[in-house]
């Protein structure tokens, strides 16, 4: 027992010493206007980092302390993470920090240092003023809008706890949703929207519509699904990294049999079908080019061929891609050739086996 007691007071020691030097970079950066950015940049990628194994075995040693497994934590486990626990278990920790922040308010990075450290503070405590209340909901999607682009243009997954959090425990909890006030509950579904496929949580699609907030224009642009289909058709449009747009497209396969709009449905087709050629001004690869055509096919069999078709025809007008496109043709009959033939021999292989044996 007294073991479990030294190592819970070592770990609650040392989330408190981090939280003072938090603090401390905050005053700093208050104090020093030529260097707030740099000093609250910095600060930012501290608690972003990812927790290492001697502060783990600190933070993580005893049954009383945080722990990774018990608080549904993805890997890795940022300080943000633990901080964030930390502030709501122990309040008084953070009204410092929180006093800090919001005298930097209009700053780069305040608001990104906000949504990590208070977004489960924010829905633990109830705050009785409705203009405090609004100031720090809408702080936390913007921040939540910023740090998640970092993670798209990184293709990284750093922030994925903050993500599931403000779905499984705010969006799909009627009780935390209604608490923020009615925008920023609109807000925050839009940006849960944009991003519910990147941190693959496409299986809560369902249960996330369901949920949709009313939005006043809802006669002009439709249901939940029509305006989830628009804000996703909208960060397709905005994704540069190829690796992260192909990860988007494997998962489009998941829209349908969704009630939508014609004005929706025409929306997702046409920015599939932006991905569907070379050169500007999407410039895609021809990864993303194959793919935005599978799903395209897929979502929209109707008009598949005179789809093809008319793009054949726009091919031919650039004779520059010519020589590509026949290369690429060729060395997909070859490998189409060579598979069958392995197919071939493998299957006459167990053939022959069980000849054998039998």
């Amino acid at each position: 027992m007294r073991m479990s007691s030294a190592s819970t007071a070592r770990g609650s020691a040392y989330l408190t010493a981090l939280t003072l030097e938090i603090e401390k970079k905050l005053q700093r950066a208050l104090a020093s206007a030529t260097q707030r950015r740099n000093l609250l940049q910095e600060l930012f990628a501290d608690i972003a980092l990812e927790v290492d194994d001697r502060s783990k075995d600190i933070i993580f040693g005893e049954e009383d302390a945080i722990s990774a497994t018990d608080d549904g934590y993805v890997s890795p486990v940022c300080f943000y993470d633990v901080l964030a626990d930390h502030f709501v278990r122990v309040p008084q920790n953070g009204k410092s920090i929180l006093d800090l922040i919001v005298q930097l308010w209009s700053q780069l990075f305040d608001s990104n240092i906000f949504s990590l450290l208070f977004h489960k503070w924010l829905f633990e405590f109830q705050l009785d003023n409705p203009e405090v209340l609004l100031r720090y909901s809408s702080a936390l999607v913007q921040g939540a809008t910023n740090v998640f682009w970092i993670d798209i243009q990184t293709n990284a997954r750093r922030f994925q706890s903050l993500f599931q959090y403000l779905l499984e425990e705010v969006a799909l909890d009627s009780d935390r949703l209604k608490y923020i006030p009615s925008q920023t509950q609109r807000d925050l579904f839009l940006l849960l929207s944009r991003f519910l496929f990147f941190y693959n949580s496409v299986d809560k699609l369902e249960s996330f519509l369901r949920h949709f907030p009313e939005f006043p224009n809802a006669f002009l642009i439709g249901g939940a699904s029509d305006i989830f289909v628009i804000e996703l058709s909208d960060q397709l449009q905005k994704l540069k990294v190829e690796p992260v747009l192909l990860h988007y497209l494997s998962h489009i396969k998941v829209l349908q049999g969704l009630e939508l709009r014609m004005a929706t449905s025409t929306r997702l087709k046409t920015c599939l079908y932006s991905f569907t050629s070379p050169g500007g001004p999407m410039y895609p690869t021809r990864a993303v080019r194959h793919a935005a055509w599978d799903e395209l096919d897929f979502l929209f069999p109707v008009g598949r061929y005179p789809r093809h078709l008319i793009s054949l025809f726009f091919r031919l007008l650039y004779p520059w891609y010519w020589p590509s496109s026949c290369w690429n043709f060729v060395v997909s009959c070859i490998q189409a050739v060579f598979y069958s033939l392995l197919r071939f021999v493998f299957s006459g292989w167990e053939n022959l086996t069980r000849r054998s044996h039998s």
